[in-house]
């Protein structure tokens, strides 16, 4: 009956949770946050949808305020019927779930892993007739298992899982749609207290007054009333015992062995009948009283009939009293992480010890990728531990944690704190690795461009190329020259030289550091080699080494930093002139730097993807791309993004033809943006100089174009030289471009400003060849103005021809793109879907609509169709 109380008044609640079932049944997994107060009906709500279900599995799990510190302590309640599916997740996923839930010695250094295998995990569960997964108390399950549930929440998709997450208070929820419950209506009110005593009008319209329309109040409350109140003939008690209060005054009036019994249970959740027995001291029989007062079921553990019961009990012990209980706990329970936290809550005052058992505690945590809860433990460990040097050291690595754990304001604090008590060269190189990922990139050059380490200053040149400050670029590099000869030396030295305008002293190192690229493993080194080839002027080298990082990332299970590395490998996308790609990867990596909090790298996935949106011609979204980036970049003095931004905006006025505005955009660009910005724009600068009629400044940018790239050997950097001196003056410079260029975006570029040049020199029939070519490559790029451009020039060159096809992979979605390019290099759906955090099922389900889009029916039709769309080899691509 108490479930049906609970739902009255609720029709338009139940509609929308059996719209979530529906769509979930169909395919279109969808997950809801259903939000209210206690006692309001959420609980409910869950069993109703439990109810509802038909033949979906379900599963559950509910949040207890004594597990909100063990990491996944929720995902082993919600995922333990279905862990005989792990064998079917990727190899990588597999480990980092088994790892997280204590089924293996495995472990996680990365939370999007556990998220993904969680995510895969549920898909797997839903295979045969659907899924469902209701977590009730939200707001106090652990926050591992609350970040990999989010992850997966956001992700259902195309998937037959519904999620139902019920929480009160102010949780975050991001992303997700909310159900919001309020007190029911007078008549709802009025029709449950009926079921229950059926007081007079008057009365039952002044309870729902009083307690808001609140279910559970309306019903406890109506319990407690004499039958003289009820009818009207007595005054109703003053104030109304609502809420905690009632269980509250329930639980006071219990015998003292009840109450230390069911304060034992609320203190350790599992609430295991033996364990809590021993505790307490006494026999089963002291549970009866809370048993006839319904406030506990009992099986083979204690069950609270509502989670205020469990508050109520909290709440009316004696802190002291309290504390025994937490000892005599730790005495008895067999985990050791529960342990440290019952000891750590039996202590009052400094322990060394007990600091040690729990930081210890939290190392397990970040072992298996629960990090926002190794920080909750290690805060609690410092504030016990005695020595000032010691706590100063938990401090930071909870900052860390929190760092990881996508908690920046909690790292932020926990740092500020360590600094409070311990000086050390670390701790500012934490701080100032917070403020490059989140913060002013400006502060971190300042912070660390202090360090007396090579590492310090790498992390400092990094800053500095971020804010695109050159004199700290090439201070930096003066200072790591003293350093011995190492791959990040001669990197950090190089790019000093080179930027100090000293070309013989920088080429040798910069060629030394990519002579070491065969022996490179990481994502950084990968990211540093690249550097050191864009200041040698090859900006096709540096585009391979950045996929090569790419590679790394997500191959290595520090997937962590896969937002940033996206960053790179997303622009390089775009600079070779794979557009569609570059989109994909840059929505992906804007994903994944908002879910670990990198500001930062929000900023440079939306510049990127402002870029993107020029090229192909959407006004709207390059100017909205490129507002929402300067937001964060200008304040955060990104001068790399900010300049990324901002060349967006030129380059869209330049593929529209409105050259006179783009030129002003370069200049203004040339004048104070950032150095690779101006030195990858120029060629465009030049380009509208020209169109516009402004020779002078067209030769003034070819001249420093071409003393940037005098050490460039590749044949896409000598193609471009050539470019642009053949639009200052040298027409038979084209010919020479045109040869050099690989197939592309760039040559197809050339070859519209060549046909253009022999149009006008009155020499259509040249002209024609070349801007057939250009309109072709314009065309399946989806280069829409610059498409418009070529087929213009065609019409006026004396050629009307019907436009070619769009690019078969223009009808694919970013998601499809990624595992097409990916199948195509050869990957299994276990590897692709251990790449792209997806479950092998979703990637089988979305080959299932890439095949007759592309007009396949194989892996490997679909590699050969990349191969010849792409002009590309498939086993290079991210």
């Amino acid at each position: 009956m108490r479930q049906k109380d609970s739902l009255y008044g609720r029709t338009p609640e139940r509609t929308a949770i059996a719209e979530v079932l529906t769509s979930a049944a169909k395919g279109e997994g969808r997950a809801l946050v259903v939000r209210g107060e206690a006692g309001i009906g959420k609980s409910a709500l869950l069993e109703y949808a439990s109810a509802e279900a038909g033949p979906m599995r379900v599963l559950r799990a509910t949040g207890a305020e004594s597990e909100t510190g063990l990491a996944f302590a929720a995902l082993h309640q919600l995922l333990h019927p279905v862990t005989g599916g792990l064998d079917a997740l990727p190899a990588p996923q597999r480990d980092a779930v088994a790892g997280a839930l204590g089924l293996a010695a495995t472990r996680s250094d990365d939370r999007f892993l556990v998220s993904a295998g969680v995510l895969s995990l549920l898909i797997e569960a839903a295979a045969d007739d659907g899924l469902l997964v209701v977590v009730d108390d939200f707001q106090w399950i652990d926050q591992a298992s609350a970040d990999a549930l989010l992850f997966s929440a956001r992700r259902l998709g195309s998937e037959r899982v519904a999620m139902l997450l019920a929480v009160r208070g102010e949780a975050r929820t991001p992303g997700l749609p909310e159900l919001a419950l309020t007190g029911l209506d007078q008549e709802s009110a009025t029709a449950l207290l009926a079921e229950r005593a059926a007081p007079a009008q008057e009365v039952g319209a002044r309870l729902a007054e009083l307690t808001g329309g609140n279910p559970l109040a309306l019903r406890e409350t109506v319990e407690l009333l004499t039958a003289d109140q009820l009818a009207g003939r007595a005054a109703l008690p003053e104030p109304l015992p609502v809420g905690a209060g009632i269980f509250g005054e329930q639980v006071r009036q219990l015998p003292g062995d009840t109450r230390r019994l069911l304060l034992a249970a609320a203190l350790e959740s599992g609430g295991e009948l033996g364990l809590v027995l021993d505790v307490a001291g006494v026999g089963a029989e002291s549970l009866r009283p809370a048993e006839n007062a319904g406030l506990v079921t009992v099986g083979s553990a204690i069950r609270f009939r509502h989670p205020l019961v469990r508050s109520a009990v909290h709440a009316s012990a004696d802190p002291a009293y309290r504390r025994e209980v937490h000892e005599a706990l730790a005495a008895r329970v067999r985990d050791p992480d529960r342990r440290a936290w019952h000891r750590a809550a039996a202590t009052v005052g400094q322990d060394e010890e007990v600091a040690a058992e729990l930081a210890a505690s939290a190392e397990r945590a970040r072992e298996r990728g629960g990090y926002a809860d190794a920080a909750t433990a290690l805060v609690r460990a410092a504030e016990l531990t005695p020595d000032p040097e010691a706590r100063a050291v938990r401090l930071a690595a909870a900052a860390t944690s929190a760092w990881l754990g996508g908690r920046p304001g909690q790292a932020e604090s926990c740092l500020a704190e360590a600094r409070s008590l311990a000086d050390r060269p670390e701790f500012a190189q934490l701080r100032g690795r917070f403020e490059l990922n989140s913060g002013d990139a400006a502060e971190a050059l300042r912070i660390l461009e202090g360090g007396e380490t090579l590492e310090m200053l790498a992390d400092a040149a990094e800053a500095a190329s971020y804010v695109g400050d050159v004199e700290a670029l090439v201070a930096l590099g003066r200072r790591a020259e003293a350093f011995p000869e190492s791959f990040l030396r001669d990197a950090v030295a190089g790019i000093g030289a080179m930027l100090a305008g000293d070309q013989d002293r920088a080429t040798p190192m910069l060629r030394r550091v990519l002579a070491r690229r065969e022996e490179l493993r990481e994502a950084a080194q990968f990211l540093w080699a690249s550097a050191a080839a864009t200041y040698l002027g090859e900006a096709d080298v540096s585009t391979e080494l950045v996929a090569m990082a790419g590679r790394a990332a997500r191959v290595s299970g520090m997937v962590g930093q896969l937002p940033v590395v996206l960053e790179f490998v997303a622009t390089a996308e775009r600079i070779e002139g794979r557009f569609a790609h570059s989109a994909a990867l840059a929505e992906e990596g804007l994903e994944l730097a908002r879910e670990a909090g990198y500001t930062n790298s929000v900023a440079a996935h939306l510049a990127n993807l402002a870029a993107v949106a020029a090229i192909q011609g959407r006004e709207d979204d390059c100017a909205r791309h490129a507002h929402d980036a300067l937001t964060i970049a200008i304040p955060h003095h990104l001068g790399m993004r900010a300049s990324t931004a901002r060349y967006a905006l030129g380059l869209l006025d330049l593929g529209m033809g409105r050259y006179a505005a783009a030129h002003d955009r370069f200049q203004s660009l040339a004048a104070t943006g950032h150095p690779t910005a101006v030195w990858r724009s120029t060629p465009d600068r030049v380009e509208a100089a020209v169109g516009c009629g402004e020779l002078d400044a067209a030769r003034a940018a070819f001249a420093s174009y071409a003393r940037w790239s005098a050490t460039a050997g590749t044949p896409q950097a000598k193609a471009l030289l050539a470019r642009c001196r053949a639009l200052t003056g040298d027409d038979a410079a084209f010919d020479e471009a045109m040869e050099l260029h690989p197939e592309g975006f760039e040559r197809a570029r050339t070859a519209l400003l060549y046909g253009e040049r022999l149009r006008r020199l009155h020499r259509p029939g040249e002209a024609r060849s070349h801007l057939r070519y250009a309109a072709e490559t314009f065309e399946r790029a989806g280069a829409d103005p610059w498409a418009r451009r070529a087929h213009d020039e065609l019409r006026a060159a004396g050629e009307t021809r019907t436009r070619p096809e769009r690019d078969v992979f223009a009808t694919l979605t970013p998601q499809e793109l990624r595992i097409a390019r990916l199948v195509a290099g050869g990957a299994s759906s276990k590897e692709v879907a251990a790449q792209l955090f997806l479950s092998p099922r979703t990637v089988e389900y979305h080959l299932y609509k890439i095949y007759p889009k592309l007009g396949v029916t194989s892996r490997t039709e679909l590699a050969l169709v990349v191969l010849r769309m792409a002009g590309e080899s498939a086993h290079g691509m991210l």
